[in-house]
């Protein structure tokens, strides 16, 4: 992990990048979880590397009144929804129990458009594995956190958070979460993730969904049924 403002040029260019740094370790039996959407075509190319198996963990930011972008917590779809809530933040910015929990059946209604869009695949097993989970970044770390929480007790044999660029405050608080952080670039001060990239455009659902075959159908192209057809 390195401080500064180094860019990189897309979220495909920053996968490469944290490919690079995770192909050193031993990681034959891992499994990438990318947080959709901006994770994805990271999390593709870390996948592609390691030969391993993509999937999406279905979180969603539950964001400010008047500013979603800001996160004050979220949420992770199961089948008992795991949240989590920054009340300091929350009080902070007005937030009140019923924006919270409006906001909370508004997110899960969208976790279920995405599960409905982007699964053409049974879920990949996560038991005595090692997960990694990736995304294009970390501002607040609170969706990060939620995901964190809730893949704990999937019985992992070695969490691994896996990201481009957060600020070294939320990567302090996500330490005791995971058994190992990556972090290409810890910037300090920190602005946003958007200001380490040269492209950041929206990541479409529809990008989601043919990373998500292709990895998949890769995958399927290396394993003995695949080559023997």
């Amino acid at each position: 992990m390195t401080n500064g403002s180094a860019h990189f040029h897309d979220r495909a260019q920053a996968g490469r990048a944290l490919a690079q740094v995770l192909a050193k370790a031993d990681l034959s039996d891992a499994v990438v979880l990318a947080l959709p959407r901006g994770g994805v075509p990271v999390g593709f190319e870390v996948a592609q590397e390691l030969g391993a198996p993509l999937d999406i963990v279905m979180v969603r930011k539950i964001g400010a009144p008047g500013h979603k972008e800001y996160g004050i917590g979220a949420l992770v779809d199961g089948a008992a929804p795991h949240v989590v809530i920054d009340h300091d933040a929350a009080r902070a910015v007005g937030a009140s129990d019923n924006y919270i929990k409006t906001t909370i059946a508004t997110e899960l209604a969208e976790i279920e458009r995405r599960r409905n869009a982007y699964r053409t695949g049974p879920p990949v097993p996560l038991a005595n594995r090692t997960v990694i989970v990736v995304d294009d970044g970390i501002a607040t770390g609170n969706t990060v956190r939620a995901a964190l929480e809730a893949l704990a007790a999937a019985g992992a044999h070695k969490l691994i958070l896996a990201v481009p660029v957060a600020p070294r405050t939320s990567l302090a608080m996500l330490r005791p979460l995971c058994d190992e952080i990556i972090c290409l670039i810890a910037p300090d001060p920190f602005y946003s993730v958007g200001a380490h990239y040269t492209v950041f455009d929206q990541t479409s659902d529809q990008e989601v969904v043919s990373l998500l075959a292709e990895a998949r159908g890769n995958l399927a192209d290396k394993s003995p049924l695949g080559a023997e057809g």
